[in-house]
């Protein structure tokens, strides 16, 4: 039986431990086949729409390995005191080649799954590696990167039954606002505006994202939700006011075509689409799986136009509807 350290809802208990932090992404892992057709997180035959289809190419050979000759950019765990949860917490915090405190850099914070920790995103993605190319061939801006832990609770070790933490990352919205923000914006040298803010995150923390961007269009322009699981909010829930979501600079929706959560992206695509909210839609044939999640990484960050001033007008482009 396959294990995977992002949400399986509703499946063993095998399925839903988390391995230790040390353990290395197996990129080959896959999910059962099994899907989501009936209530938010059940399993079904999936339902494939005629618009459900990459919006981007599958990226070209040596896109994640690490380059040698081109400058690299710094990882490093620091802590932060949360007065939300009541203790001292970790994240980590990737900053760009060349950082300087003589200049400003936009920010990106990124979320994991209900499995993972802060240091998810690095053993599933290695985003350093990703940025550090992407900024080499000038397709990236330079920008720092922030991996929080979004289990916000004493305890945020992604251990015993996982499930049982949901509510903590419901409990990370006043966290990442109140305290992981004005940490980072004391620490490092960024634009702490809106425009220069963009929040991601993978299954869980993809649900993450999408609500708390959505439900705060002032404080984030860029926002991604990648593989969303069922802790997304119903799609009226998250746009209450179409007006809101358009001044987003760049709403981003992806999802593997074999992932037993595309039901939850699915929806909130065609409300947006009938809403006429504009977003970028990206199937691939990916699973709920690291591989998934690596590729929407790169091709988000390359969306991500901090250095070009919003539409006039408006809060923003936010890319085409998708399909």
């Amino acid at each position: 039986m396959v294990r995977c350290q992002c949400v399986r809802w509703s499946l063993s208990a095998e399925e839903t431990t988390a391995p230790s932090a040390a353990t290395p992404a197996v990129e080959s892992e896959r999910p059962r086949g099994a899907t989501p057709s009936g209530p938010r997180g059940s399993r079904g035959p999936i339902t494939l729409n005629e618009d459900d289809r990459p919006a981007f190419p599958e990226p070209a050979a040596g896109w994640d390995v690490p380059r040698n000759g081109i400058p690299r950019g710094k990882l490093e765990m620091v802590e932060y005191d949360s007065k939300t949860v009541g203790t001292r917490r970790r994240m980590n915090v990737y900053t760009p080649p060349g950082y300087t405190p003589e200049k400003k850099y936009p920010v990106l914070y990124l979320l994991h799954g209900i499995g993972g920790d802060e240091t998810e995103w690095h053993r599933f993605a290695r985003p350093d590696v990703l940025l550090d190319n992407l900024i080499a061939d000038g397709k990236a801006e330079p920008m720092i990167i922030v991996m929080p832990n979004g289990r916000a609770q004493k305890n945020d070790r992604a251990e015993g039954n996982i499930m049982q933490h949901a509510p903590a990352f419901a409990v990370f919205e006043r966290d990442l606002l109140d305290d992981v923000i004005p940490s980072i914006e004391s620490r490092y040298s960024v634009r702490a505006d809106r425009d220069h803010r963009a929040l991601a995150g993978l299954s869980m923390g993809g649900g993450q994202s999408l609500n708390f961007g959505l439900g705060h269009p002032d404080i984030f322009a860029w926002v991604g939700g990648f593989s969303s699981a069922p802790n997304t909010r119903r799609p009226a829930e998250l746009v209450p006011d179409p007006e809101d979501a358009r001044r987003l600079r760049l709403l981003w929706l992806s999802c593997g075509s074999r992932d037993g959560l595309i039901h939850i992206s699915q929806g909130l695509h065609a409300h947006l689409k009938e809403k006429k909210v504009p977003h970028v839609w990206h199937v691939t044939g990916h699973a709920h799986d690291p591989p998934e999640w690596k590729q929407a990484l790169y091709h988000f960050v390359q969306q991500v136009k901090f250095s070009t001033p919003p539409a006039k007008g408006r809060g923003g482009g936010g890319g085409g509807e998708g399909g």
